[in-house]
């Protein structure tokens, strides 16, 4: 029974504690608060020693009952409350310098202590009176505590089926686009290294584990949108030797030669292994590319670029890249050898003279397949147009075309500071005083910063400054019987 009576006493006091958590007087006076709360994590404590006590005197009956006298009272009259900044700087000044409101702050704050004088008191008083008061509820709250506690901790990032969460290994892209600024950079996720821009850094341990897509804050409070590098990132961002054919130019000569998953591809100027990579994921795990490249040093970087985007892919899907692609170092106008018995659905050129390699190349290619070449000067496609007429290869040309692009920036029109334009609309009668006071309406809402109207606002669109301008002359050669 006396192990009884403080349960009793500590259900009262975790009550009353929950209640005056949520008085509007304590919310004001921070340091009651903290009073409060640590006062909670003693008398959970407090509890549970208690609890383990009797469990010990049902086992034993002989147990010392001195662990069972500790009241609420003794408890909680161990602690003293700290002074506050506001007492401490208000004792060293002489009352007739302190402001009436800093005086009736100072009362409230003397008046705590009877306050919390009169809940021991309370407490003690509860504890007498429900001495026989059950142990289970207080047991039960405080096992939901603790269990709640341990779920925050443990809550688990929310992730998509077959979507994982960022290794280190991986190749991401951090951007950030504020205005006329613009950051986009490429990097590989690695221990102990950090991520370095204008706009502060951002360590990759602290990346790592996250889910991809989202915007992390460096150490200057900018927020850098992290996301995984597609191949199109990849061939625009890494290493070159050679200049890379475009992803804009790679995908029409992908739809010109009409590549599907299992055929066959010659390709021709492997340079920095840009196009050996679109025609990887094009022919897929039933295809094969072949790529010859005459130079050592862009050979090397093009085996180097695609082994390092095959690491990464396996890291970010969990499977393996196709190993399609053989690359191979030598002149492809001298390597009858290497094509003998073998056929291509179609052919991708990328040389300075595409016409000296055209004899070796064509007897190769399947009949109506298609000769993609990549040529950077006009005269280049007049070279090749004078060799098709000398050697009278079984080639038509199709199409010569160039690719353009124009980036457009659209975006609602704002003013110097900040603020949204409005629409001004036109007045056909004076007598159109209803719609005077409308639109005034409308101007005052944009302008205190509420949510504007669909339609309020309205939008620039211009040409991108930066555009990417000439890249390439695209030739489609077609071979026929």
């Amino acid at each position: 029974m006396a192990a009884q009576m403080p349960f009793a006493g500590l259900m009262c006091v975790h009550g009353l504690a929950r209640i005056s958590t949520y008085s509007p007087r304590l919310i004001r006076h921070r340091g009651t608060l903290v009073k409060l709360n640590k006062s909670r994590r003693e008398i959970r404590t407090f509890s549970t020693g208690s609890v383990k006590c009797n469990e010990k005197e049902k086992e034993d009956s002989e147990s010392s009952p001195l662990s069972t006298n500790l009241t609420a009272r003794q408890a909680l009259s161990k602690r003293r409350r700290p002074l506050s900044p506001l007492e401490r700087i208000s004792s060293l000044l002489p009352q007739d310098a302190l402001s009436p409101e800093v005086m009736q702050l100072r009362e409230q704050s003397q008046q705590e202590p009877g306050e919390d004088a009169d809940m021991q008191v309370s407490v003690t008083d509860c504890t007498q009176e429900e001495g026989g008061g059950k142990e289970m509820p207080v047991k039960e709250d405080l096992e939901t505590h603790l269990t709640c506690d341990a779920a925050a901790e443990s809550v688990p990032l929310a992730t998509l089926p077959g979507e994982s969460l960022l290794a280190f290994g991986e190749l991401l892209v951090a951007e950030y686009r504020k205005r006329r600024a613009e950051f986009k950079k490429m990097f590989q996720l690695q221990a102990g290294t950090r991520l370095e821009s204008s706009w502060g850094i951002i360590l990759h341990d602290s990346i790592a584990g996250q889910p991809a897509g989202q915007f992390l804050k460096t150490g200057r409070g900018v927020p850098i949108f992290i996301r995984r590098a597609s191949l199109e990132d990849y061939v625009l961002f890494m290493k070159r030797g050679p200049a890379i054919a475009y992803p804009k130019d790679a995908a029409t000569m992908l739809m010109m030669m009409d590549v599907t998953e299992g055929d066959c591809v010659l390709e021709s100027g492997s340079g920095s292994g840009a196009m050996s990579l679109f025609l990887s994921r094009a022919v897929g795990s039933k295809g094969r590319v072949l790529s010859v490249e005459v130079r050592e040093d862009h050979h090397r970087r093009a085996v180097l670029n695609y082994k390092r985007w095959r690491t990464s892919w396996s890291l970010r899907r969990g499977e393996e890249w196709p190993d399609n692609v053989q690359f191979e170092n030598t002149d492809l106008s001298t390597a009858s050898s290497l094509l003998a018995h073998q056929g291509f659905n179609a052919v991708a050129l990328d040389l300075i003279s595409p016409q000296l390699v055209l004899p070796t190349v064509i007897p190769h290619l399947h009949h109506g397949g298609v000769c993609a070449v990549y040529l950077a000067n006009i005269t280049q496609v007049i070279d090749l147009l004078e060799g098709l007429r000398c050697l009278a290869l079984p080639l038509l040309c199709e199409r010569i075309i160039e690719v353009p692009i124009r980036e457009w920036l659209v975006a609602p029109a704002r003013q110097k500071d900040g603020h949204y334009c409005t629409r001004k609309v036109p007045i056909l009668h004076k007598d159109q005083e209803g719609e005077e006071q409308e639109m005034s309406d409308e101007t005052e809402e944009l302008t205190t910063g509420a949510r504007p109207a669909f339609g309020s606002i309205p939008y620039i669109a211009r040409p991108h400054p930066e555009q990417l301008s000439h890249s390439a002359f695209l030739v489609k050669l077609r071979k026929y019987v």
